[in-house]
């Protein structure tokens, strides 16, 4: 007999990553591929994804016990809107999908798959809170409580990178001004510290340890930026852990920086001290596919996952 995997696969702006998760919740087998762009490219190398991923866990793609796919942008009844970077807005994944495959997926927005993703990871406490800050290109959160995924009433829960800091600030493509994503997010910070590198966030935290003063201040700021979003999710929703993720958090000193400031704002009122404010604050193992897991707890949630496998033989 078969085993019967639950399958995740995340969807990103250059990569698409697909893991397959056994009945232990442990990932058996995944790949990785270049996303595509626009809505056929993007449905060709979904299907590739899937494709490559039966091969390699030797199982086909109708046997999978159940398909979940996490991808960027406003996600309601597995029709996606605003995902920009992929050049979609308006495209019914969800029954494209289930008309190229022959079988039902199930569609969520990327920071909500890797919310749970993590939570299942780090915690997996049914009665524990945790809201995932992802920090990539742009920044907003994940929440989850009570071991669900918290969408709020209108879909907009976690959408903290559009709360305005500075009426006066630089202008959002939200529409508004000053919002925390211009100034605690990837693209901030390429706004912030202009460079010819493809990864400015690297380039950024090179630049200020070899002493550029320029950077440092840079780098200062993008620090407590993101854990005044750190804060902000505390006090608003006083979440057991706030998990940071996306291709920012990779950087191995920012987790430990923005414990810092938490830290001295700890120092100077008795009130975030209470409360335990950088405790709370935790990380993703490095090389953990938490968008693409949590993508497979969209329609099944395994008690537990552990192990990320080696992508180095994956293509890009």
């Amino acid at each position: 007999m078969s085993p019967r995997y639950t399958v995740g696969v995340d969807i990103g702006g250059t990569k698409t990553d697909a893991v397959a998760i056994d009945e232990f919740g442990e990932i058996a087998a995944q790949v990785r591929i270049r996303s595509g762009i626009g809505p056929e490219a993007l449905l060709a190398s979904t299907v590739e994804a899937l494709d490559a991923l039966a091969e390699r866990s030797g199982v086909a793609t109708a046997d999978f016990a159940s398909i979940g796919i996490g991808i960027p942008g406003t996600v309601v009844d597995g029709r996606v809107s605003h995902a920009l970077n992929l050049a979609i807005d308006g495209l019914d994944l969800g029954a494209e999908l289930n008309a190229r495959l022959g079988r039902s997926v199930s569609i969520d927005n990327d920071v909500n798959a890797a919310a749970m993703g993590a939570f299942h990871l780090l915690d997996n406490d049914p009665t524990h809170s945790m809201a995932f800050l992802n920090l990539g290109t742009g920044l907003a959160a994940g929440l989850v409580l009570g071991g669900a995924l918290w969408r709020g009433a209108h879909g907009a829960a976690g959408e903290i990178g559009h709360i305005p800091l500075d009426p006066a600030g630089l202008e959002c493509h939200c529409g508004q001004r000053g919002c925390l994503e211009t100034v605690a997010s990837g693209s901030g910070v390429a706004r912030m510290w202009p460079t010819s590198s493809d990864q400015p966030t690297t380039a950024l935290f090179e630049a200020a340890a070899s002493g550029d003063p320029v950077a440092v201040e840079v780098r200062t700021r993008l620090v407590e930026n993101v854990a005044a979003a750190v804060r902000l999710l505390v006090l608003t929703i006083d979440v057991d852990s706030v998990v940071l993720g996306g291709g920012v958090s990779t950087l191995s000193d920012l987790l430990s920086d923005v414990r810092k400031v938490l830290a001295q704002w700890e120092n100077s009122s008795a009130f975030l001290s209470s409360i335990g404010l950088s405790g709370r604050v935790h990380g993703v193992p490095a090389g953990f596919p938490a968008a693409a897991v949590g993508a497979a707890m969209v329609s099944t949630k395994p008690t537990s996952v552990s192990g990320a496998t080696d992508l180095s033989d994956s293509k890009l």
